[in-house]
């Protein structure tokens, strides 16, 4: 059995696992670690656990150590020469004019090596860039690109919820987030509204996804023909997050010679109120089938621009 701790190098970072080689560890303690980027300071995230003994376990490295007040105090130094790392390297891309936005620099823990992550449109040759970097810094340099998620992620916000980014303040890692989702929840397919600052839909719309669809089960949707305590009527509404629904309650039924009538008023009922009918389609009118046509099209439409 090999004791096991969570890791995070950053503020709602990736979670890496480290063997505790023996060391006494607690949630919050601060530590030092070998990665594939050499050696680093962490955070330990959550209690110490137990991983079964196997081909994962045995590859995992091993805590260094407990951080030191040395330790705390050199990471603080790195991380105080950030601004000046990110101050000389946004004049050296103007100096080059590079199609580029500098969003973070990140010195490695022993100081041998600088990070800087940026954005681009498009491909970008800074090889140039790179060796008046190390000349004037003395030190390897890496030069990283990021996506808008991960530039929102760095950068953190206020959303549109008045709080802070969910992927800057707690959100360790980006879960796919579809189209779907959005026309589950009865949400405005305005990418404006369903899109985060980042540009893309917004996290959030995962989160409350799994709730929607299980309050969805056994509710009509909108246009659906049903059976109520009043008699047949057809679903102008549904509030999945009410289990209500309201209803213009079916007059007069559609023939060959005349349309549906529907009552001028419209009457709410609970979901457990109503009956779903089999074939509801057969009901629906020539006009609401057309209608759905031309909002599948929008709906088309929409999700190719947001892809």
């Amino acid at each position: 059995m090999v004791r096991a701790v969570n890791v995070s190098f950053k503020k709602a970072g990736k979670l890496f696992y480290f063997d505790t080689d023996g060391l006494e560890l607690n949630n919050g303690d601060n530590v030092v670690v070998e990665t594939g980027r050499g050696i680093s300071f962490g955070t330990v995230k959550g209690p110490v656990f137990d991983l079964s003994d196997g081909s994962f376990a045995k590859s995992l490295k091993k805590v260094m150590r407990k951080a030191t007040p040395e330790d705390e105090e050199k990471n603080a130094q790195n991380l105080a020469k950030r601004d000046d790392a990110m101050d000389t390297c946004r004049e050296i891309v103007q100096k080059h004019d590079l199609d580029m936005k500098l969003i973070d620099a990140e010195y490695t823990f022993d100081g041998s090596k600088i990070v800087f992550y940026f954005t681009s449109e498009k491909r970008v040759d800074f090889r140039e860039l790179v060796k008046e970097l190390a000349g004037v810094f003395r030190r390897r340099i890496e030069m990283r690109q990021v996506g808008v998620r991960d530039e929102a992620k760095m950068l953190s916000g206020i959303g549109n919820c008045g709080r802070c980014f969910c992927c800057s303040g707690w959100l360790q890692d980006f879960e796919p987030v579809s189209i779907k989702m959005a026309k589950v929840q009865n949400l405005s397919l305005n990418p404006a509204k369903i899109s985060g600052s980042c540009g893309r839909l917004m996290c959030c719309l995962k989160f409350e996804n799994d709730v929607y669809q299980e309050l969805r089960k056994g509710m009509p949707g909108q246009g659906e023909v049903i059976d109520t305590p009043a008699g047949r009527g057809r679903v102008m509404e549904s509030n999945i997050l009410m289990n209500t629904v309201k209803v213009r309650l079916i007059e007069e039924e559609r023939t060959k010679d005349s349309f549906e009538k529907l009552s001028s008023d419209t009457y709410a009922y609970a979901k457990d109120e109503i009956r779903r009918l089999k074939n509801s389609g057969k009901y629906k009118t020539k006009r609401d089938s057309f209608q759905e046509e031309i909002k599948e099209a929008i709906d088309d439409e929409i999700i190719t621009v947001l892809d």
